[in-house]
């Protein structure tokens, strides 16, 4: 799992974060620096009964927290990896970033989540290699059963 996010991006991102107005000095727009508000508001109401309204005011409030929660976590990360001298920053980073911002509580259930997807995509891509290396081993040869 990678974030592919260039360091000066993330750094810009992080500056901008709590800053107002439609344009930021350095180019970003605020919907640029915020996750968008419908996934938000989706995600609000998942935790909600069927019945409960969200009012838009509470969507904008949850934005703006989990954006700069988000690039906050992040530019630790990022930090780290500058230190490192990584341009890319990994799953580990940002589980290592939380557990140094003192959010344990999520860095531990987030690092098993981390180790079972990656058991996860090893398993399908041992998966699509077997495949590949099936159809290579069967080139030339014909199942006419399938035609």
């Amino acid at each position: 799992m990678y974030i592919g996010i260039g360091f000066n991006r993330i750094s810009k991102m992080a500056e901008n974060v709590g800053a107002s107005g439609s344009n930021d000095d350095d180019g970003f727009r605020e919907q640029d620096r915020l996750l968008p508000i419908a996934n938000v508001g989706r995600i609000m109401k998942q935790m909600l009964p069927p019945n409960a309204k969200i009012s838009k005011e509470a969507k904008e409030t949850m934005q703006e927290c989990v954006s700069e929660f988000i690039s906050f976590v992040t530019s630790e990360a990022s930090d780290k990896c500058r230190k490192e001298r990584r341009k890319t920053i990994n799953g580990e980073d940002i589980c290592w970033a939380l557990s140094t911002l003192g959010f344990d509580d999520y860095a531990a259930p987030l690092r098993r989540y981390l180790n079972k997807y990656r058991e996860v995509e090893g398993d399908n891509k041992a998966a699509n290699q077997d495949k590949v290396n099936n159809n290579n081993s069967d080139e030339g040869k014909h199942d006419w059963k399938h035609f």
